[in-house]
Protein backbone atom coordinates (compact mmCIF):
# COMPACT_ATOMS: atom_id res chain seq x y z
CA UNK A 1 0.00 0.00 0.00
CA UNK A 2 1.17 3.35 -0.81
CA UNK A 3 2.43 5.16 1.96
CA UNK A 4 0.00 8.30 1.48
CA UNK A 5 -2.96 5.75 1.02
CA UNK A 6 -1.48 4.10 4.12
CA UNK A 7 -1.73 7.13 6.20
CA UNK A 8 -5.52 8.27 4.69
CA UNK A 9 -6.91 5.07 6.49
CA UNK A 10 -4.80 5.67 9.86
CA UNK A 11 -6.00 9.05 10.22
CA UNK A 12 -9.75 7.95 9.07
CA UNK A 13 -9.20 4.86 11.64
CA UNK A 14 -8.07 7.67 14.35
CA UNK A 15 -10.78 9.88 13.90
CA UNK A 16 -13.32 7.28 13.86
CA UNK A 17 -12.16 5.70 16.96
CA UNK A 18 -10.65 8.44 19.33
CA UNK A 19 -7.41 8.39 18.48
CA UNK A 20 -7.03 4.36 18.66
CA UNK A 21 -6.28 2.35 15.95
CA UNK A 22 -5.72 -1.17 14.90
CA UNK A 23 -3.44 -3.55 12.80
CA UNK A 24 0.60 -3.32 13.39
CA UNK A 25 0.00 -0.27 15.41
CA UNK A 26 -2.65 -1.73 17.69
CA UNK A 27 -1.91 -0.49 21.58
CA UNK A 28 0.55 2.05 20.19
CA UNK A 29 -0.06 6.26 20.63
CA UNK A 30 -0.44 7.35 17.55
CA UNK A 31 -0.87 10.98 17.42
CA UNK A 32 -2.20 13.38 14.53
CA UNK A 33 0.67 16.08 13.42
CA UNK A 34 -0.61 19.29 11.08
CA UNK A 35 2.25 21.26 10.49
CA UNK A 36 2.98 23.34 7.33
CA UNK A 37 4.99 22.28 4.38
CA UNK A 38 8.80 23.99 4.30
CA UNK A 39 8.84 24.85 0.87
CA UNK A 40 4.76 25.08 -0.49
CA UNK A 41 3.16 26.19 3.01
CA UNK A 42 0.22 23.97 2.87
CA UNK A 43 -0.84 22.37 5.92
CA UNK A 44 -0.73 18.56 6.14
CA UNK A 45 -1.65 15.70 8.52
CA UNK A 46 1.07 13.02 9.41
CA UNK A 47 0.31 9.76 11.51
CA UNK A 48 2.79 9.30 13.73
CA UNK A 49 3.93 6.85 16.96
CA UNK A 50 4.28 9.07 20.04
CA UNK A 51 5.76 8.91 23.62
CA UNK A 52 3.42 10.82 25.50
CA UNK A 53 5.53 12.34 29.29
CA UNK A 54 3.32 12.61 32.41
CA UNK A 55 3.72 16.67 32.26
CA UNK A 56 1.57 16.55 28.73
CA UNK A 57 4.18 16.72 25.76
CA UNK A 58 4.85 14.03 23.40
CA UNK A 59 8.44 12.54 21.95
CA UNK A 60 8.54 11.40 18.37
CA UNK A 61 11.25 10.00 15.95
CA UNK A 62 11.84 10.97 12.50
CA UNK A 63 12.64 7.59 12.32
CA UNK A 64 11.41 7.27 8.36
CA UNK A 65 11.17 3.21 9.14
CA UNK A 66 15.47 3.24 9.21
CA UNK A 67 15.11 5.07 5.75
CA UNK A 68 18.54 7.21 4.69
CA UNK A 69 16.90 10.31 4.58
CA UNK A 70 14.59 12.12 7.42
CA UNK A 71 11.11 12.29 6.54
CA UNK A 72 9.16 15.12 4.56
CA UNK A 73 7.17 15.93 8.22
CA UNK A 74 10.60 16.60 10.11
CA UNK A 75 11.96 19.26 7.39
CA UNK A 76 8.16 21.10 7.91
CA UNK A 77 8.62 20.97 11.77
CA UNK A 78 12.04 22.21 11.70
CA UNK A 79 10.88 25.14 9.19
CA UNK A 80 7.42 25.70 10.78
CA UNK A 81 7.50 24.38 14.63
CA UNK A 82 3.88 25.40 15.80
CA UNK A 83 2.01 22.50 14.86
CA UNK A 84 -1.38 21.08 15.86
CA UNK A 85 -1.78 17.68 17.36
CA UNK A 86 -4.83 15.72 17.73
CA UNK A 87 -4.14 12.92 20.41
CA UNK A 88 -6.76 11.05 21.11
CA UNK A 89 -9.95 13.34 21.64
CA UNK A 90 -7.33 16.42 22.48
CA UNK A 91 -6.91 18.46 19.71
CA UNK A 92 -3.77 21.32 20.80
CA UNK A 93 -1.43 23.69 19.46
CA UNK A 94 2.40 22.57 20.23
CA UNK A 95 6.05 23.50 19.36
CA UNK A 96 7.83 21.28 18.20
CA UNK A 97 11.59 21.32 19.52
CA UNK A 98 14.78 18.59 18.47
CA UNK A 99 15.97 17.04 21.42
CA UNK A 100 19.67 18.14 22.05
CA UNK A 101 22.90 15.45 21.93
CA UNK A 102 22.56 14.90 25.88
CA UNK A 103 18.40 15.46 25.74
CA UNK A 104 18.55 12.25 22.86
CA UNK A 105 21.03 10.53 24.72
CA UNK A 106 19.26 10.51 28.25
CA UNK A 107 15.46 9.44 26.24
CA UNK A 108 16.66 6.89 23.59
CA UNK A 109 17.17 3.56 25.25
CA UNK A 110 13.41 4.67 26.91
CA UNK A 111 12.46 4.72 23.81
CA UNK A 112 13.79 1.77 22.20
CA UNK A 113 12.85 -0.14 25.42
CA UNK A 114 9.32 0.63 24.57
CA UNK A 115 9.23 0.40 20.72
CA UNK A 116 12.17 -2.13 19.84
CA UNK A 117 11.30 -1.72 16.19
CA UNK A 118 13.17 2.12 17.00
CA UNK A 119 16.19 0.58 17.50
CA UNK A 120 16.02 -1.48 14.34
CA UNK A 121 15.20 1.93 12.65
CA UNK A 122 18.57 3.46 14.47
CA UNK A 123 20.47 0.19 13.09
CA UNK A 124 19.25 0.23 9.52
CA UNK A 125 20.70 3.78 8.64
CA UNK A 126 24.22 5.37 8.89
CA UNK A 127 22.16 9.18 10.32
CA UNK A 128 21.29 9.80 13.71
CA UNK A 129 17.10 9.58 14.21
CA UNK A 130 16.17 12.85 15.50
CA UNK A 131 13.93 13.24 18.37
CA UNK A 132 11.58 16.06 18.81
CA UNK A 133 9.89 16.96 21.97
CA UNK A 134 5.95 18.20 21.30
CA UNK A 135 5.07 20.98 24.05
CA UNK A 136 1.81 22.13 24.01
CA UNK A 137 1.39 25.84 23.61
CA UNK A 138 0.41 27.69 27.35
CA UNK A 139 -2.50 29.85 27.09
CA UNK A 140 -3.90 28.18 23.51
CA UNK A 141 -7.03 27.06 24.18
CA UNK A 142 -7.70 22.93 23.60
CA UNK A 143 -10.27 22.77 20.87
CA UNK A 144 -12.61 19.84 19.77
CA UNK A 145 -12.45 17.74 16.36
CA UNK A 146 -14.04 19.95 13.46
CA UNK A 147 -12.66 23.12 14.35
CA UNK A 148 -9.88 24.65 12.51
CA UNK A 149 -6.29 24.20 13.46
CA UNK A 150 -5.16 27.41 13.39
CA UNK A 151 -2.50 26.86 11.48
CA UNK A 152 -1.88 29.33 8.01
CA UNK A 153 -3.50 28.01 5.17
CA UNK A 154 -5.72 25.60 7.06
Amino acid sequence: MEGDEFNRRIIEEFRANEGRVGGDLAGTTVILVHHVGARTGIVRVVPLVSTPLADGRHVIAASNGGSATHPSWYHNLRAHPTVTVEAGARTFVARADELGPSARADRWPQLVAASPALGEFQARTAREIPLLVLTPLPGVPERSRGQPSGLPGA
